[in-house]
């Protein structure tokens, strides 16, 4: 059975039990979250060594990161060394959207290798298989999407992106609303060209049940994309992306009813100023489904620094109730990340994903900013260090700047504030 319908029978699953220990909260919690369908442990019962983790309402936000080949870069080793820098960067999920070279056995091996869970878009790899047998990927069959499906779900993929909310009727709209950047989901555009070309529904919506079958076999969770995420700013919160939302809402109750853990995926690029309300939005329509945003980013002129972006609007979407971020890295817009991008669109994600957890009202989460505080009070260093989100950076500062070893930092030496203040203002005079 899956987590949800154990949730449902009263059960604590012992992937129960390690999410409460992970959040401090009482596992029955957990299990009420789980059968309410508010949060999701994404936990396919053949992903062997698998470290649990909780996604939703009242549990720290969690952070994922995107990896994988493409047909310029198809070396999956590479990935494996992406990977194990997303797991010394303590990210909580990661997902292979491989398009290129040997993607089974870059599947196969992230599987193997990830103790976190690991989600996929499956069209990738029917677009990729299509392909290769000469075809364009709107000449695939359904029953070719469903097998890729199928066949992930037996390899022990955790939670899949499905682009289910992508209906005919809505693309047909598109062509009366153009938008600036129409459709920039990689996945959205090959299901509405696939729409579009064969002048049918899109399977994933008309044979959901089908979908559906797959998941509850092998507890995997869905993750229903956002085909029709705005790409740039004058395309958020239009009608095709409020649209989409609502079609997604009625299949969060149809997951749920057949006992299948699901999520929602949501924008994108969004005004600052929008984003509380696309979390709101999204919260009400989708029945209170966790939310996975890929940032939001609030600016369209920052390549090579969209990590940032994304990390201003992550702190937003987080603060307002979105439940998981998907990374951006430095290499948004411009190309596939390198290892360093990797590392960096991770730090970005987990100081946004944090900072938000504050706002949240997590004691445990806020506890870490109140001891180091005082150890920049105490000028201790390695207490400092160890408390850092990414204390190798840290370390690595610290020592490369400050070659003498003294006590102070280099950027005010002996006019330290801190040490003055602890030599003057808290001396305890005779």
């Amino acid at each position: 059975m899956t987590q949800l319908k154990r949730a449902l029978a009263g059960e604590i699953t012992p992937e129960m039990q390690k999410v409460a220990f992970q959040e401090k909260i009482e596992a029955e919690k957990i299990r009420d979250l789980v059968a309410r369908g508010l949060a999701v442990i994404p936990a396919n019962k053949n992903h062997r060594h698998l470290s649990p983790v909780g996604i939703g309402q009242g549990l720290r936000t969690k952070v994922n990161a995107n990896l994988g080949t493409s047909p310029t870069f198809p070396d999956w080793k590479n990935e494996i060394e992406k990977l194990k820098i997303s797991l010394s960067c303590a990210v909580d999920a990661v997902m292979d959207l491989s398009t290129g070279g040997d993607i089974q056995t870059c599947r196969r091996e992230i599987i193997a290798q990830s103790p976190v869970p690991v989600g996929t878009v499956p069209i990738y790899e029917a677009a990729v298989k299509a392909r290769e047998d000469s075809r364009a990927v709107v000449e695939m069959t359904p029953d070719e999407l469903f097998a890729v499906i199928a066949e992930q779900a037996a390899q022990g993929v955790d939670f899949i992106t499905v682009h289910c909310g992508v209906t005919r009727r809505i693309v047909e709209k598109l062509k009366n609303r153009p938008r600036v950047l129409g459709i920039v989901s990689r996945g959205g555009s090959m299901t509405a060209g696939w729409i579009l070309h064969n002048r049918k529904e899109n399977p994933l919506y008309e044979q959901f049940d089908r979908l559906l079958g797959i998941c509850l076999a092998h507890d995997v969770t869905l993750s229903l994309g956002d085909g029709l995420r705005p790409g740039c700013l004058d395309d958020a919160t239009d009608a095709a992306q409020i649209e989409e939302l609502q079609v997604l809402g009625e299949l969060v109750q149809r997951s749920r009813a057949a006992g299948v853990q699901v999520m929602v995926e949501g924008p994108g690029h969004v005004p600052f100023d929008q984003i509380a309300a696309n979390v709101v939005l999204q919260k009400r329509l989708c029945h209170g489904a966790p939310f996975y945003v890929l940032g939001p980013l609030v600016t369209d002129v920052a390549p090579g620094y969209d990590h940032i972006a994304a990390a201003i609007g992550g702190t937003a979407a987080a603060a307002a109730g979105a439940d998981f971020l998907c990374y951006v890295t430095p290499a948004e817009h411009l190309g596939l990340p390198t290892a360093d991008d990797v590392r960096e669109g991770i730090m970005a994600s987990r100081v946004a994903a944090h900072a938000a957890d504050i706002v949240k009202g997590s004691a445990y989460i806020r506890e870490r900013d109140s001891a180091m505080a005082v150890a920049r009070r105490d000028l201790d260093w390695p207490a400092q260090i160890k408390l850092a989100l990414d204390p190798q950076k840290a370390q690595e500062v610290r020592q490369d700047r400050n070659p003498d070893e003294q006590e102070v930092c280099s950027m005010c030496g002996e006019f330290c504030a801190i040490d003055m203040v602890n030599k003057y203002l808290h001396r305890q005079d005779d």
